[in-house]
């Protein structure tokens, strides 16, 4: 697990990120964080994302998007390709930055999550379980990292009945199978 101890040394989350897109050989990435408002508010974005872009991407609802449904449903989301997908789970922000093959993580911190971390390709590009099960590995140790912002002002979804939102009443969409 090279990527990981190399991701417990990156002095931030762009460097992080950074480290992530290249191992995965991605072109793109994102690490959204939990804040106290209860959304995710981007805290880094690679270089291919456009500011236009950014704007409708930099606070999402949890349950909307990619990044929302993966904290929603506390599991991967994936599409092979975001252009053509017709699962609702793609939102018009993530079709703007013109990618296809895109799989987003929650981030743990023990069985709190506390952000998302994803990744996208140009192509389209199915993930590998492998590669699926190393984001999640990676988000957990960011989210680990004692400089994580999240530590100081974030708030986190933590399990409560089976099958209820924390803190919402509301049950999680349905995850839908891998293409």
């Amino acid at each position: 697990m090279e990527l990981i101890q190399s991701l417990e040394a990156a002095p931030s989350f762009d460097d992080a990120l950074a480290q992530v897109i290249r191992h995965l050989k991605a072109d793109s990435g994102t690490i959204h964080l939990l804040e106290d408002d209860g959304m995710l508010h981007l805290a880094a974005a690679s270089d291919g994302i456009p500011p236009q872009v950014r704007a409708v991407i930099g606070t999402i609802p949890v349950g909307k998007g990619m990044a929302g449904l993966a904290v929603e449903r506390r599991a991967p989301v994936d599409a092979c390709n975001i252009q053509t997908d017709t699962s609702g789970d793609v939102r018009p922000g993530a079709r703007a930055t013109g990618l296809q093959g895109a799989l987003v993580v929650p981030m743990f911190a023990g069985d709190k999550v506390v952000g998302a971390l994803g990744v996208a390709n140009r192509e389209a590009r199915q993930f590998t379980p492998d590669e699926t099960a190393l984001l999640l590995a990676a988000g957990r140790a960011l989210a680990a990292k004692e400089t994580a912002p999240w530590r100081r002002h974030a708030t986190s979804l933590q399990p409560s009945s089976p099958g209820i939102l924390p803190g919402t009443g509301m049950k999680p969409s349905r995850p839908r199978s891998s293409v």
